[in-house]
């Protein structure tokens, strides 16, 4: 099999939170995420995604958390700097800082809310690509965004040198495998509980969310399926199913995953309107799932 690009990112990346304290960023317990993370063998670290609230952070903030992230991870492991925006020019500026900065690779997600055509999409990613040293990983996820990346247009970026990775969170196993098999493209699963499903039609790897609490499993998953023992990822996939579910499907992330982060005492819990916490039943739902897991220090 032809290696693809983008194909040092395979693996487990994780999206992290961004933790706050008393309505500010805590960078203490920031780095306490990060290094927590390098200790598990997480092979790269996300920040500011969508998982970290990057939608309700000052662009001071925004950077700092980036910078942060880099200089706790000191090359230990690899970092992708959620730096994309609905402005060409801005997602532009955000990724020549993180890079200058230090970052491995951009994760740049399709501009929301202005709704591009699909030649929109095309030269907003190959600006980027064309300006920055980095590595492109196109973040595709119309439930966010309002608008799908084709897989037309994902066909014409894969020929840009910079794009070497697409993370898919369209939910559609039929996507994934039209990527796949027309482009050299790394994919990487952007739904956790969709990572060995794709990785069986060749998705590398996944950039989750569950695997800010639990890395561990994730890993192993992943490497199975990575070594074709699918027997054994399809073990894990089964065990870490209700965990996935309950991280995306009791409410909005990151609602679920800072509630749980809060439940085993590595978080406060704590977000930024407008996002609001889990209603009571939901939590008690939420600590039930993490106690079917087996995560015995759940509070609340």
């Amino acid at each position: 099999m032809t290696q693809r690009k983008g194909s040092e990112f395979a693996g487990l990346s994780v999206a992290i939170i961004t933790p706050f304290r008393d309505g500010e960023v805590d960078y203490a317990c920031l780095r306490e995420q990060v290094e927590f993370q390098v200790q598990a063998g997480t092979t790269c670290i996300v920040p500011v995604g969508t998982t970290g609230e990057s939608p309700t952070l000052s662009h001071d903030e925004h950077d700092r958390v980036i910078t942060e992230v880099i200089q706790c991870v000191a090359g230990r492991a690899k970092v992708m700097a959620g730096t994309g925006s609905n402005s060409t020019a801005e997602a532009l500026r955000l990724t020549k800082r993180a890079a200058a900065e230090g970052a491995d690779a951009t994760l740049q997600v399709a501009p929301y809310y202005n709704k591009p055509t699909q030649e929109g999409f095309y030269q907003h990613f190959k600006a980027i690509a064309e300006d920055v040293d980095i590595p492109v990983c196109v973040y595709n996820i119309p439930g966010r965004t309002g608008k799908e990346i084709e897989v037309g247009t994902i066909q014409r970026l894969s020929e840009i040198q910079g794009i070497t990775m697409v993370k898919e969170a369209t939910g559609k196993l039929d996507q994934c495998s039209a990527i796949a098999g027309t482009t050299d493209l790394t994919i990487l699963s952007g739904d956790d509980s969709l990572t060995l499903p794709m990785m069986s039609v060749g998705a590398e790897g996944v950039i989750s969310v569950v695997g800010n609490l639990v890395p561990g499993p994730m890993i192993e998953l992943v490497n199975a399926a990575l070594a074709d023992d699918f027997v054994t990822a399809r073990t894990l996939h089964h065990r870490l199913f209700g965990l996935c579910s309950s991280m995306l499907g009791l409410s909005t992330n990151p609602i679920p995953i800072k509630a749980a982060m809060q439940m085993v005492g590595r978080d406060t819990g704590e977000m930024r309107l407008p996002m609001t916490p889990l209603e009571p039943q939901q939590f008690e739902q939420l600590r039930e799932s993490l106690l079917a897991f087996g995560l015995a220090s759940v509070t609340g």
